[in-house]
């Protein structure tokens, strides 16, 4: 189906508490992951470089993200009175954008 041989992979699949959204995270033990493109794209380049995800308390998602080795672009900010938002270099250079409503 995916055009591998021998994969040994742990699959997540994730859904939304509505049910509507669901993402699928896989990784690879077999056969090794090899690398494609540059680590550190900029966030226009083409590809699924960023995702972002909804967060209650974004001061604690970013600490604990730090703590397992990730990257602050910049500073968490405040859109107006509506979000907070902040970017995270994670695994692999992908950005993860957090946001946490607060108005």
């Amino acid at each position: 189906l995916i055009g591998l041989k021998d994969v040994c992979a742990t699959l997540a699949l994730m859904r939304t508490p509505d049910g509507h959204g669901r993402i699928e995270l896989d990784k690879f033990h077999t056969p090794n992951a090899i690398r494609f493109g540059p680590v550190d794209a900029p966030v226009n380049a083409l590809g699924i470089r960023r995702i972002m995800f909804a967060v209650e308390d974004i001061d604690a998602v970013v600490a604990r993200l730090l703590a397992h080795g990730a990257e602050l672009i910049g500073e968490v900010v405040q859109y107006e009175d509506t979000y907070r938002l902040g970017y995270i270099r994670g695994p692999e250079g992908i950005i993860i954008g957090l946001s946490e409503q607060i108005g």
